[in-house]
């Protein structure tokens, strides 16, 4: 078995860079380093060029119908707060009334928590036992106050995949502007801003095989057309809304990520669920007492989700040191409290707590998922005696 370790099984916290995006980065590094904004010369007419590119590559992936609706940012955190911020601002007058789900990432809920402490009043809607928001509940929710719902796609946890389509048509009906938190999607499953009414998607690139520290903003520009108040302002970049100084190298590496992903998505996909499968497969057939969290089948392909009773979380990945899984989100893996996304899902906190993420991607091997399944066992085993 030709076998690197430690084994990475974490790919809803990173990815590593594909090695196609870095040698697209690579000559923006020192060789076409100008400035975007540079209107003068040559050097900044071919940053602007390569950013113009990236946001075309975004566009297609997603289907917008503008590439000024791409909004460059620092991450899908800052995506989501220029989102919710910029529209609750812009629309306070029509009203001070905003619907989320329990399971959001913290990115939402704790920008959904500033909100609040600013007056307006947050609807927080549960979730099944799989995950799932039910829409008519969403629809429920809806009063004349209203002005934003925000759900994410896919749950970063458990890997449920929200029925985003069938909410899309229900803010549409109701004239609200509906925000998707695409940080686990985009590049993973189809997303369509038309066909599914999204309004505003927060992206990342560091989900897709591209480099940290950059991502973007998708806001509709017609139909309805959103606006949204700045967060950092100086400068003038990005329309107005995101001042800074492009950093193009990442944006190049964002924009190669999108479009090697819209290439080869239904294919990858269909190679990590089965080796999904096989993981899955090779531990419940050695051990009892093992639960999967989230949708059976409404999930992201590469997301495995189990818990192991009589087996604290934190036990099992310190048995584990040759495998980097996860025992939830990777901005809240230091804290002691059980996943509150599992414990939403009504399961009790004996299972939130010995829960564990497996994470497959791109480059996850059939060797990496024996060996995985093998140590898992075998930690499990010694654990519980």
């Amino acid at each position: 078995m030709n076998l690197k370790l430690p084994v990475y099984l974490d790919y809803h916290a990173t990815t590593p860079v594909d090695r196609r995006v870095f040698e697209a980065m690579r000559p923006y590094f020192s060789e076409i380093f100008g400035n975007a904004a540079s209107a003068t010369h040559p050097f900044g007419w071919q940053a602007e060029e390569a950013v113009r590119q990236a946001r075309s590559q975004v566009v297609q992936l997603i289907n917008a119908s503008d590439p000024k609706e791409i909004v460059w940012t620092s991450g899908t955190t800052e995506s989501i707060n220029l989102a919710l911020i910029g529209v609750a601002t812009v629309y306070r007058d029509k009203g001070n009334h905003l619907i989320t789900c329990v399971t959001e990432h913290r990115a939402v809920l704790d920008t959904m928590k500033y909100l609040e402490g600013k007056g307006f009043r947050v609807t927080y809607l549960p979730v099944d036992q799989n995950g799932l928001v039910d829409p008519d509940e969403i629809r429920k929710a809806i009063t004349g106050k209203t002005i934003l719902v925000s759900l994410m796609a896919a749950n970063n946890e458990v890997g449920t995949i929200h029925p985003i389509a069938e909410v899309g048509k229900i803010t549409k009906e109701k004239a609200i502007f509906f925000h998707v938190d695409g940080a686990q999607s985009c590049g993973k499953i189809p997303i369509d801003v038309q066909s599914m009414g999204i309004d505003l998607l927060s992206m990342s690139a560091h989900k897709v095989y591209g480099p940290k520290g950059i991502g973007a903003l998708y806001i509709r520009s017609r139909d309805p057309h959103v606006r949204v108040a700045p967060l950092i302002h100086g400068g003038g970049h990005e329309g107005g809304l995101r001042a800074g100084t492009l950093p193009v190298q990442n944006i190049v590496g964002m924009g190669k990520a999108f479009e090697i992903a819209g290439q080869g998505m239904e294919e990858e996909a269909i190679r990590v669920m089965r080796l999904r499968d096989n993981l899955k497969e090779g531990i419940v057939k050695q051990l009892d007492d093992v639960f999967l969290n989230g949708h059976p089948t409404q999930r992201l392909s590469g997301n495995l989700n189990l818990s192991f009773l009589g087996v604290k979380a934190g036990d099992l990945m310190m048995k584990m040191r040759d495998i980097a899984v996860s025992s939830g989100s990777a901005c809240t893996s230091g804290s002691l409290e059980p996943s509150y996304v599992i414990l939403a899902l009504g399961v009790g906190e004996e299972r939130a707590r010995s829960s564990i993420r497996f994470g497959l991607g791109r480059f996850t091997t059939e060797e990496e998922i024996d060996f995985a399944v093998e140590k898992t066992v075998e930690a499990v085993r010694t654990l519980r005696k």
